[in-house]
């Protein structure tokens, strides 16, 4: 199983090329069964949220797709699009699962998905406590942080050790493997106990690199 994060900078110094390429690369993806799409466009307006999410879920609604399109972090976002739900990070200071629950119930919107990351085993028990629909563990090898000035740094993995104590911490909970996940080494968080696979670079590669981590 597969979760898509979007990075439409990835894909074109061009706005308006970089947002038709991530909606051809979002319906790509609802064709070949990726389970979630997290759109992660934090550098734009609500408003220009909105309206992207509410491009990327005409790409995705397609007949016999269940793919489900989460916002980061935007609950409002999500409501105002219509979008399947919201993805959180772990962190104390932001909203939890049920108070994202009690504003799509206020706003008389049906219960959201929600997805969020854990860093920690103990993170994924929480996760699991709060009922939330999948974890995102990360990062299994690594992470890529980009500098305002576009320069990479990379920071070490928590390694498969830990990823199989998250999903053994969260129980029936599904947990997705995120942070230098690669086509060689994607089947080792498979074999830890991830039930699939979440990434950014690797699911902007063609659909032959990843569509088999998708059945």
């Amino acid at each position: 199983m597969l979760y898509a994060i979007t990075d439409r900078q990835r894909l074109s110094p061009e706005e308006r090329i970089a947002r038709e390429q991530l909606v051809l690369d979002a319906a790509n993806w609802a064709r070949s069964g990726v389970t979630w799409i997290q759109m992660r466009e934090k550098d734009l307006d609500a408003r220009a949220q909105v309206a992207l999410a509410r491009d990327l879920l005409a790409a995705i609604r397609q007949p016999g797709s269940s793919t489900r399109l989460l916002i980061n972090s935007r609950p409002d976002v999500a409501l105002a699009a219509g979008a399947d739900g919201v993805h959180l990070t772990s962190a104390p200071d932001t909203l939890t699962p049920g108070e994202v629950r009690r504003l799509f119930r206020a706003a008389g919107a049906p219960r959201p998905r929600i997805s969020i990351a854990c860093h920690t085993p103990d993170e994924a028990a929480a996760a699991r406590h709060a009922e939330v629909d999948c974890i995102l563990f990360a990062p299994v090898f690594g992470k890529v942080l980009r500098t305002a000035a576009g320069v990479e740094q990379r920071l070490p993995g928590a390694g498969l050790e830990k990823l199989a104590a998250a999903c053994h911490a969260a129980g029936s909970v599904p947990v997705y493997a995120l942070g230098g996940v690669t086509e060689q080494n994607a089947s080792e968080c498979l074999a830890a106990g991830a039930t699939g696979i979440a990434a950014i670079r690797l699911l902007q590669q063609p659909p032959a690199v990843w569509r088999a981590f998708a059945e």
